[in-house]
């Protein structure tokens, strides 16, 4: 199995280095491990010991960024390192201020693994909800340096659970420790023998209560907004924003912002063109009245999480895709959520649906059916909020473990 493993990393970077041509995350994706062993050797002290925090992308980084945060104001002496397997992710966070160096992870083959640990010489690695690698994994093992998974979530249809998937429960076997989001992913793990668990939580909840507790102040926003009611619509995709023009004609004495996931100009030009009227972020300086616009276009990164702020209602994107985004940000500002149909692999949107603090929708009468619901129903946002400051405090479980590190 190892070697059919192999070969699919050595393809995955055949068919990266043909859509770098015409795909600019796969561009990114490939320039920035392009002598990136030369780029941490430069960068930094590789005489020293680093903690090595690993993300999958944006969501993960924010996932477990109170755990990085917290650990660096117990232990400011500690030198970090973040990697990143996306552009999304390292492209937004590469100058993050408390990491000593923030990289790219190299392809997992055994060269790389062994290289860049060499490099890096981790004291300890913390991987942020999923992302397994077996070359690394095995690599620290090898070497006795402790690896942990922090808001890991496991499902039975993981090949970890099936009868086929004895190399995929040989990775996760090098995991030193599993803190993970809830019990049905402690009963499988330990139905593969794997004890070392703790049921701890899901570290964004520490996250965006967090931030909504002291969220960043957004002068054009708050400008656009004034004394209107507000609607956004975070994360979407164009199946999403094609049912949100048909919700903005419908409710004219409303204000809408939309902050599309993706922000590329061909994806902005098919929202202009669905909602003409459309004001955009970056242009409300310099565009005449456009404050006093029904919509706004959000074509920047990185300030959605303080955009709730000003909302009453939200929308969250990618339930017509592979999954919705983060409903959490929105909840914890007290805002109910709507969200498409493809939400079973996300607790927390299960959890939401549950406590009728967020509604499911898969046609554009059920959108308008949501928001009469959520209009009629004044306690679903402080459920919402309710809901995530009760989740609170899984990262001060995991820095009590970590204690024993360092």
């Amino acid at each position: 199995m190892l070697w059919l493993y192999n070969f699919a990393i050595f393809l995955y970077r055949i068919l990266l280095s043909i859509a770098s041509i015409f795909n600019i995350k796969a561009k990114l994706f490939l320039e920035g491990r392009q002598n990136i062993f030369k780029i941490i050797n430069n960068k930094l002290d590789v005489t020293k010991r680093h903690i090595w925090f690993h993300f999958a992308s944006l969501g993960e980084f924010e996932q477990g960024r109170p755990v990085l945060e917290a650990l660096k104001e117990k232990y400011p002496h500690k030198n970090i390192v973040v990697t990143f397997f996306s552009p999304s992710g390292y492209e937004v966070r590469k100058n993050y201020a408390l990491a000593d160096g923030i990289f790219y992870l190299p392809l997992d083959t055994k060269k790389n693994a062994e290289e860049f640990i060499r490099l890096l010489k981790p004291e300890i690695a913390i991987f942020t909800k999923y992302e397994f690698w077996y070359h690394y994994f095995k690599t620290l093992h090898q070497q006795q340096i402790p690896l942990i998974l922090i808001s890991g979530i496991f499902r039975p249809e993981q090949a970890f659970f099936k009868w086929y998937g004895g190399f995929y429960r040989r990775i996760l076997s090098y995991v030193s420790y599993f803190f993970v989001q809830n019990e049905q992913s402690v009963r499988l793990l330990n139905s593969i023998n794997l004890a070392n668990t703790s049921l701890s939580g899901d570290t964004r909840f520490d996250r965006v209560a967090e931030n909504a507790a002291a969220p960043k102040k957004l002068e054009l926003i708050e400008k656009f907004c004034e004394s209107s009611r507000v609607f956004i619509a975070g994360s979407t995709w164009l199946p999403d924003e094609q049912l949100l023009a048909e919700l903005i004609k419908q409710h004219p004495d409303w204000k809408f912002i939309i902050a599309p996931h993706e922000i590329q100009p061909d994806h902005i030009n098919e929202i202009i063109k669905l909602i003409p009227e459309a004001a955009r972020y970056t242009q409300l300086e310099t565009t005449s009245g456009a404050f006093d616009r029904q919509v706004l276009l959000v074509d920047n990164i990185g300030m959605l999480s303080s955009v709730y702020q000003y909302g009453e209602i939200a929308y969250i994107g990618g339930g017509f895709g592979t999954g919705i985004h983060n409903t959490l940000e929105a909840a914890a500002f007290g805002l109910p959520v709507i969200i498409g149909p493809k939400y079973d692999k996300f607790q927390e949107a299960k959890d939401l649906i549950a406590i009728k603090a967020a509604i499911t929708i898969s046609l554009f009468t059920d959108l308008s059916a949501a928001f009469d619901q959520l209009l009629k129903d004044q306690d679903a946002g402080q459920r919402a909020s309710k809901y995530v400051s009760d989740k609170t405090g899984s990262t001060a479980q995991i820095i009590k473990y970590l204690e024993k590190y360092n």
